[in-house]
């Protein structure tokens, strides 16, 4: 019998239909590796192979340089649909296409250089992220200066230092740091090429998402040409103002974690009869009781996630920066449902859940990872906090 399933409101159009099937396809074999990736630690190669040739590295190029130009709502969907295979992999990818997101909206980048690499995406499957954190600093997101530094030399800039938590580092050929610049007030976003300087120390050895290659990238006098500079700012200078939408993958990755979680504890309980029940556990009532908690966390996070970036799609760019509060909340939501349900549906299944044969015990230290993913729970009430005291004065 073929399964039925309820049509996904997320869904809402052909072309969102489309990238969700191929998402699925895609999934259905990240799952099948996932386990072996996982316990090796290894970057999943194969995986990315695997997107590059279905054409998912530019969804969200603009559609001016050959990309699929994907709204939030589409990248929210394809990052929820490729992490219910692989929590790491759609993780991993979410930093590049969220990225990319982030700079068609603020075109931060100079635009020959901004066009330049999206053609190599489009063309060769290139890809980016930004590395940021450090030992000594922690999360950028905390506003520790970078340790690392660049230095003025004729014709460009030398940089020293090393990145920690850098996602994707094993597949990457270029990617941008922050570097405190010598002697200077100032600090600075540089893009970097692999090359002489550039080595990988494979530090990346977690409880949960095993296979995002975060390793430690080291820069030993890296020579980057003055037009790969960035930006340049004093060091007590506020952040350039970014709407923060493209942040909504790291959310969208953990709800599709908790979802596959879900449906596994579901096809359990409709097959599983000890011999102690004329029928499968899912008839019993404390089951169908859990069953219901898990559906009541997966529906208003899927709700939030998808109606804050359905709102933010609909804003004109001057406003998404406005809807600051509205992305956090949906990241602090959708990431504890996440856990909640992730750990109902180890609650139905039982002590076979921790069992390395099954995947729930992957998902489970996955999804764990979502509470260290920017913006932290702290920060996000602690802004929501300032906001309603504010309103009130």
């Amino acid at each position: 019998m073929t399964e039925q399933r309820l049509p996904d409101f997320a869904i809402r159009n052909e072309r969102e239909a489309a990238l969700a099937a191929k998402c699925d396809r895609l999934a259905a074999v990240f799952a099948e590796r996932a386990q072996r990736h996982d316990a090796e630690a290894s970057f999943p190669f194969d995986n990315f192979a695997d997107l590059r040739e279905a054409g998912y590295l530019k969804l969200t190029v603009p559609r001016e340089y050959g990309g699929d130009e994907a709204t939030l709502h589409e990248m929210v969907l394809g990052q929820e649909r490729l992490a219910r295979g692989d929590g790491s992999t759609a993780l991993a990818v979410g930093w590049h296409v969220g990225t990319v997101l982030q700079l068609r909206g603020t075109r931060a980048w100079p635009e020959t250089l901004f066009a330049a690499f999206c053609r190599e995406v489009v063309a060769g499957g290139a890809m980016i992220n930004s590395f940021a954190s450090e030992p000594a600093t922690g999360s950028p997101s905390r506003g520790g200066k970078p340790e690392t530094t660049a230095t003025r030399v004729p014709g460009g800039w030398r940089i020293r230092g090393r990145k920690t938590y850098s996602t994707l580092s094993p597949i990457l050929n270029q990617f941008t740091v922050k570097a405190g610049i010598a002697g200077e007030d100032k600090t600075g976003e540089f893009l970097v090429h692999k090359g002489p300087g550039v080595s990988i120390e494979e530090t990346w050895d977690t409880i949960g998402m095993r296979a995002t290659g975060s390793h430690d990238v080291l820069l030993d006098d890296v020579f980057v040409p003055a037009d790969h500079c960035l930006s340049e700012r004093a060091a007590w200078a506020g952040k350039r103002q970014d709407d923060s939408g493209w942040m909504l993958h790291i959310p969208a990755c953990y709800i599709g974690i908790a979802w596959a979680a879900r449906d596994f504890a579901l096809q359990f309980a409709s097959r599983y009869k000890p011999n102690s029940l004329t029928e499968p556990i899912a008839e019993l009532p404390h089951i169908r009781q859990q069953i219901g908690l898990i559906e009541a966390e997966l529906l208003t996070a899927r709700t939030l996630l998808y109606a804050v970036a359905d709102r933010w799609d609909a804003s004109p760019a001057a406003e998404r920066p406005a809807l600051k509060h509205e992305l956090g909340l949906a990241k602090y939501v959708v990431v504890n449902a996440a856990l909640k349900i992730v750990d109902g549906a180890m609650r139905i299944v039982g002590g076979a859940s921790l069992s390395r044969k099954l995947p729930l015990e992957r998902m489970y230290r996955d999804v764990r990872a979502g509470l260290h993913n920017p913006p932290m729970d702290d920060a996000v009430l602690t802004s929501l906090a300032r906001r309603a005291l504010e309103e009130r004065t």
